[in-house]
């Protein structure tokens, strides 16, 4: 089979909400270049550090890569992929250069070239993600393993935003917590509660696509017995109380979840929301006060905002 490979250089704010567009217009894999990547610190506490090769980096922003079968609807489906995108705009995203190339690769490239840039990460103090085809030995007993593979997968985990809520999370769960993961997408945050000793995850995302790779990912992480996961609007229909929600979402749509958010929420739950751009913090934080939460913690990582608030 041939493969188109779609190049878009954007920003970093607009790699998730295009990354989710690339998917449900049925790509196999999505490859993120961001240069920041070159020069962030890392620190060694969370494991392996991995030379990277600034040949494969844009000299300022980032490429998103997807791979798209050529068939007779590709032109078709690549000028639905630009519009969606170019619709972006009326969320306030900044696309940045907003450029969009498509070239042909052979399936060999498609299946292998992506790889290079997924190594074992560990991100948090206990979790590590490591891909599927990786040999990983755990270097310390309470080590917690994810395994993702991003060919089915919305991302390897290791996005800022993610990373964050992953962080929050190993803060705030307790042994047999019951929790929600609003736009689960990979599965990812919901594998991690399961793994940090949440009893009762309901994992919920609108995209059919996202369901199947979270269900899939569940599975490959044997926490199937205690995450659940369905097709949902938000929390729409969904009834509490729970112990907590994780939401890695845009800004605006945190904003249209929090008043439903506090009515799940028991009292002195938590409700961790990501996803947002370092300039809506502020506007996340009145919206969180105004429902009645508390804002106890606010984690930052480049542009990006995490916000731990408790109900």
């Amino acid at each position: 089979m041939k493969w188109s490979e779609m190049s878009i250089h954007t920003t970093q704010e607009a790699v998730e909400p295009i990354s989710n567009i690339l998917h449900e217009a049925g790509a196999s894999g999505v490859v993120i270049e961001d240069v920041f990547d070159l020069y962030k610190e890392r620190a060694d506490v969370y494991g392996e550090i991995y030379q990277l090769d600034p040949n494969d980096y844009p000299t300022e922003g980032v490429i998103v890569k997807a791979y798209l079968p050529v068939n007779s609807f590709l032109g078709e489906t690549v000028d639905a992929i630009k519009e969606a995108i170019n619709n972006l705009l009326i969320h306030d995203i900044d696309l940045g250069h907003n450029t969009i190339s498509v070239s042909e690769v052979n399936e060999e490239e498609w299946a292998t070239a992506w790889k290079k840039y997924y190594h074992p990460v560990r991100v948090s103090n206990r979790i590590t993600i490591v891909p599927t085809w990786e040999e990983y030995t755990k270097e310390k007993e309470d080590e917690l393993i994810i395994e993702l593979d991003p060919g089915m997968a919305f991302g390897t985990g290791t996005h800022p935003t993610t990373v964050m809520c992953i962080q929050a999370l190993e803060k705030c769960v307790e042994n047999g917590d019951n929790i929600i993961d609003v736009g689960t997408g990979s599965g990812v945050l919901s594998i991690a509660a399961a793994k940090l000793g949440a009893s009762k995850i309901g994992a919920y995302d609108l995209d059919d696509v996202a369901v199947q790779s979270a269900r899939t990912n569940v599975q490959l992480n044997k926490v199937d017995d205690v995450v659940e996961v369905d097709q949902n609007n938000l929390l729409s229909g969904i009834e509490g109380p729970v112990d907590g929600i994780v939401a890695n979402l845009l800004a605006e749509i945190v904003l249209r979840l929090v008043e439903d958010a506090k009515k799940v929420i028991k009292p002195g739950g938590y409700f961790i929301s990501s996803g947002i751009i370092g300039a809506k913090r502020g506007e996340v934080e009145e919206k969180l006060v105004q429902a009645g939460f508390d804002v106890v913690e606010v984690i930052t990582m480049e542009d990006w905002v995490a916000i731990i608030a408790k109900a």
